[in-house]
C-alpha cells in the first residue's frame, strides 16, 4: 500500500516505520520530533521527550508546546515550574 499523501510504499514493520521517523527527525520535521518525544515520554524517559519536544516547539509545532508545558507542571525531565507550564 502506498502513503496518500508521500505516496511512498506504507511501512510494514515497526523496525521500518522507526527509521522512517528517524529519518525525518534528521530532516527536521517537527511533526516526527513529536512523535518521538512522544514515544520517549510514554517508555519514561522524560529526559529525551524533553529534548525533541523542545526541538519541535522551537520548529513551530504547537502540539509540542502544549506538551512540554505538561513537562513543566509534572516536573517531569525538566525542574517544576509553573510560569513555564503556561
Amino acid at each position: 500500500s502506498v502513503c496518500p499523501f508521500c505516496r511512498h510504499p506504507v511501512p510494514e514493520t515497526k523496525e521500518e516505520a522507526n527509521k522512517i521517523n528517524l529519518n525525518r527527525v534528521e530532516a527536521n520535521d517537527p511533526v516526527a520530533m513529536r512523535q518521538l518525544g512522544t514515544r520517549r515520554y510514554e517508555e519514561g524517559d522524560y529526559v529525551g521527550a524533553f529534548e525533541y519536544l523542545s526541538k519541535a516547539a522551537v520548529l513551530g509545532d504547537a502540539m509540542s508546546h502544549y506538551k512540554l508545558s505538561h513537562l513543566y507542571l509534572e516536573g517531569e525531565g525538566v525542574e517544576k515550574d509553573e510560569k513555564m507550564r503556561l
